[in-house]
């Protein structure tokens, strides 16, 4: 159970408390208020009968004779025999404090009371306000005025019917009080619970992730508050990112296990052939000097190709920690023709279309450019017919340099291009590593370009390398070659160097 300990519960209790207060301090100050009004009426009609008494300088013998008492009896009862009415008490007495007849009545019990709650009678006379005393259990407002004759003559009124109004008033407030407390109450659980529906769907929403289901997100809400539907919108970021991420991580660590998997079987084939060699050696099966020298030459070609293998996969861990790239002016339609130039002299009977004229310079490293062509070529090479054409093109526009290299031949189905720069990828198990592909991507990256592939099975490939067109120095004052340019000395990235042999890695789709 949530209990008081629980937000809704909190903040039920806290406006619960809010009002409770507020009630608590607008009924003592009514009831003070109230309380203070009819007293001050008591005390206003005792002071005026006190005032009007004292200045008419009578003796108690004269007021008995005039009868100047029915002034008094018109304001209580018309059949008063001395008594005064339970509200009001009209007593004199001596100086000795001794209470006295009035109109010929011995004095009653209550005046008798009063003067003994009052005591010393000439107190009153110094007091300019009416005085509160307890007559026979009863609260009284009492003052006193001083006759000709010396007699002291006590009025007092009774505030039994204030303190029996101030009662009722307090009841009834604490009465309606706690029902509107009750009322807000219930309808603060109810809003409370409302309000509070959004940040019970983000508990669930975040509980289910922590399940293991990364596609939750928490669903809006049909009266959202500004502030709630702010921390929505965070978390579902959050949310997204934090499975763009672990998907990510996923992907990664497969790419990693499939890519450890995939190196250590490439190399596991060369290093079995020459180990099957050796044995041999070892055990005097190559006698004659043919067979030695055929072992020899296998070794040595499975050594070349272990050793081209492991130069590929240097070259992709350092573009994986971005070394420093060595940028200069490089003229992109000068390594372009000499790229095809390079065909024609491999493969004289392919049909090669270059469309480089003039040049055009980029700010780039010359050998990962040059890398990136040779991989390029090479896979053409590779996996189409001798006889197939590809075309070379350099075009620039809006701000950068487009290099594209297509080919006529067989093309790739869509999932085999979606998987083209994987590493160790090979369409069909074809020849070649298969890391060819994953490096011209990473030396493009590498410059801040991108690479893209557009084919189709029967439609050929086509390979096309976009590269910033950084603005570059003037020709007249680059520097010498081995020289770092005029602009920064060191990209953030570098571009691989060819294999020992100074040729580019093998290529591979």
């Amino acid at each position: 159970m949530r209990g008081v300990h629980s937000l809704r519960g909190q903040l039920t209790l806290a406006n619960v408390v809010l009002l409770a207060l507020g009630i608590v301090a607008a009924t003592v100050v009514s009831v003070l208020g109230m309380r203070y009004y009819l007293l001050d009426q008591i005390d206003a009609e005792l002071t005026r009968t006190r005032d009007s008494l004292g200045g008419s300088e009578l003796t108690l013998r004269q007021i008995d004779s005039l009868s100047v008492l029915s002034f008094f009896r018109d304001r209580v009862d018309p059949d008063w025999k001395g008594e005064a009415d339970p509200d009001s008490i009209f007593a004199a007495v001596d100086a000795r404090g001794e209470p006295v007849g009035i109109l010929g009545f011995a004095p009653t019990d209550s005046q008798r009371a009063l003067a003994d709650a009052v005591g010393d009678v000439r107190t009153l006379l110094r007091d300019p306000e009416p005085r509160e005393v307890t007559v026979r259990g009863s609260a009284y407002r009492v003052t006193a005025t001083r006759l000709a004759d010396g007699t002291y003559v006590m009025i007092a009124a009774s505030t039994e019917a204030v303190h029996d109004v101030v009662a009722k008033a307090v009841k009834f407030d604490l009465a309606i009080g706690t029902l509107l407390l009750s009322l807000l109450a219930c309808l603060t659980m109810f809003s409370v619970r409302r309000r509070m529906r959004p940040l019970e769907d983000m508990v669930e929403t975040s509980s289910a992730i922590a399940e293991g289901d990364l596609t939750r997100r928490v669903p809006s809400s049909r009266d959202p508050i500004l502030e709630v539907e702010q921390l929505r919108l965070a978390l579902n970021s959050m949310l997204q990112q934090v499975e763009s991420a672990y998907r990510t991580r996923e992907r990664s660590a497969a790419q990693l296990r499939r890519f450890v998997a995939d190196a250590s079987h490439e190399l596991r084939t060369p290093l079995a052939a020459i180990r099957g060699y050796l044995q041999l050696y070892d055990r005097g099966m190559l006698r004659e000097p043919v067979e030695r020298k055929r072992a020899w030459d296998r070794m040595m070609t499975e050594s070349e190709r272990m050793a081209r293998l492991v130069d590929e996969l240097l070259v992709l861990a350092r573009l994986d920690q971005r070394p420093e790239l060595r940028l200069r002016n490089v003229d992109v339609c000068r390594l372009v023709r000499e790229a095809a130039e390079d065909v024609r002299v491999q493969q004289p009977g392919r049909p090669v279309a270059v469309d480089a004229g003039g040049s055009v310079l980029v700010h780039a490293d010359e050998a990962g450019l040059r890398q990136v062509l040779g991989n390029l070529l090479g896979n053409v090479r590779t996996h189409t017919p001798a006889d197939v054409p590809v075309r070379l093109e350099v075009a620039r526009g809006d701000g950068e340099v487009r290099l594209s290299v297509t080919d006529r031949g067989p093309g790739l189905a869509p999932e085999d291009a979606a998987r083209v720069f994987d590493r160790f990828f090979r369409v069909g198990g074809g020849a070649g590593s298969g890391l060819g592909m994953a490096i011209v991507q990473g030396v493009v990256r590498a410059h801040g370009g991108e690479v893209a592939v557009t084919t189709a099975p029967g439609e050929g490939l086509a390979v096309t390398v976009t590269l910033p067109n950084h603005r570059a120095p003037d020709p007249a004052t680059a520097p010498a070659d081995g020289d770092d340019g005029p602009g920064p000395p060191r990209a953030r990235a570098t571009a691989p160097r060819p294999g020992h042999d100074g040729a580019p890695g093998a290529p591979g789709r």
